[in-house]
């Protein structure tokens, strides 16, 4: 089984922070998605793909994917970017 570590990425639809220290645990596909023919939906016969495992930081999630045997990677971070702007600049 392979997974991916990451943190839990900011929300764009909200200025709020909450649950961003969280680290998250997602198994990748084993298998590809397919269309159902009847109506249209794709799905697959993967359950491991909708399991997703919260932890409190990243050397927890490590632990636990180690303890299990599951092949984890660890995806970074990225840095965060501000831009600083006056008000008045919108205007100029």
């Amino acid at each position: 089984m392979a997974a991916r570590i990451y943190q839990r990425p900011k929300n764009a639809m909200s200025s709020g922070k909450a649950r961003l220290d969280e680290w998250i645990l997602e198994f990748e596909q084993s298998e590809a998605r397919r269309a159902d023919p009847l109506m249209g939906w794709t799905g697959s016969g993967d359950t491991q793909a909708q399991v997703s495992l919260t932890f409190a930081d990243c050397a927890t999630a490590q632990a636990y994917a180690q303890k299990h045997g599951i092949d984890a990677r660890v995806i970074p971070t990225p840095p965060k970017k501000l831009k600083l702007q006056a008000y008045a600049d919108n205007f100029r």
